[in-house]
C-alpha cells in the first residue's frame, strides 16, 4: 500500500509510463467514488500520503479537484468545463435515439450518468404537453431513490452499495432483483406521485454500466404497462 511506484488500478485506466500523469488520473478516479478527506484518498489509490497530498493540492490549484464543505476533495468544476468541449458518443446518440423513443413510449424519458454520490441527466426528452415528470439536462439527482438510482447502483462496488443504502429508499435485496431482472422499477421514490422504469446502458461486452435509461411519469399512467413491458420498449432504444 504503501509503495509509491504503484501504478492506477482501475480498470478502465492503464499506464502510460509517465508516473506523475498517472498518479494523477488515479487520484481522479478515485474520487469518483465520492468526496475523501486525504486518508480516504491515501486508502484508494494506495499511494503514500505525501503523494496523494501534493498531487490532490496540485489538482486542486487547476480546478480539477475542489473541496466540500468539510474540507474533503472531490471533482471539480474544471473537468466539467473541459467535458464541456469534448465529444461524447453516448450523448450524441441518446440526442438522436431519445425524441424518438418519447414519441413510442408517450412519456419523459431520461438518461442518467453517475458522478461520486448523485446521478446526472445527461440527455433528457420529454412530451410537449400534459402532466408529465421533467427532469432537465444537468439535473443532480441523489443516489439514494429512483429507478435510475437502483440500476447506477446496482452493478456498483460493494463498499459504495453498503454507504449509500444506509441513507436510500431501497435495500440490497431491491438491487439483487435489479442485477437478476436487468431492469428497475420505483414508485414515489424519488417524488410523490411519480413512477419509472430504468434499464442498463451496458459498456461493450457488459462489463460495466455507462448509464441508465429511464422512462418517468405520474404512476397512474405509468402502471398501465408493467415494469417488463417499459423495459422492453428502453431496450429497443439504439444507444450503442
Amino acid at each position: 500500500m504503501g509503495n509509491d511506484s504503484r501504478g492506477p488500478s482501475f480498470p478502465e485506466t492503464g499506464s502510460s509510463g509517465i508516473g506523475v500523469l498517472d498518479k494523477s488520473v488515479l487520484v481522479l478516479h478515485a474520487l469518483r467514488q465520492g468526496p475523501a478527506s486525504l486518508g480516504q484518498l491515501t486508502a484508494r489509490t494506495g499511494l503514500p500520503r505525501a503523494t496523494a497530498h501534493r498531487l490532490a493540492q496540485a489538482l486542486h490549484t487547476h480546478r480539477l479537484l475542489a473541496k466540500d464543505g468539510d474540507g474533503r476533495f472531490m471533482l471539480g468544476p474544471g473537468l466539467h468545463e473541459l467535458a464541456a468541449h469534448a465529444a461524447d458518443p453516448l450523448v450524441e446518440a441518446a440526442a438522436r435515439a431519445l425524441p424518438a423513443l418519447r414519441e413510442e413510449v408517450g412519456e419523459s424519458v431520461q438518461l442518467y450518468r453517475r458522478e461520486g454520490d448523485h446521478r446526472v441527466c445527461v440527455a433528457s426528452a420529454e412530451p410537449a404537453s400534459g402532466l408529465r415528470d421533467s427532469v432537465p439536462v444537468g439535473a443532480r439527482l441523489p443516489l439514494t431513490a429512483g429507478s435510475g438510482a437502483q440500476v447506477l447502483l446496482a452493478w456498483e462496488e460493494p463498499e459504495l452499495r453498503a454507504r449509500l443504502l444506509r441513507a436510500a429508499a431501497f435495500d440490497e435485496e431491491a438491487l439483487t432483483l435489479v442485477r437478476e431482472r436487468g431492469w428497475a422499477h420505483s414508485a414515489g421514490e424519488r417524488e410523490p406521485g411519480v413512477a419509472s422504469v430504468s434499464v442498463p446502458v451496458w459498456a461493450d461486452g457488459r462489463t460495466a454500466v455507462r448509464a441508465a435509461l429511464c422512462v418517468s411519469g405520474p404512476v397512474e399512467r405509468i402502471a398501465a404497462r408493467t415494469p417488463q413491458q417499459w423495459a422492453a420498449l428502453l431496450a429497443e432504444a439504439e444507444l450503442a
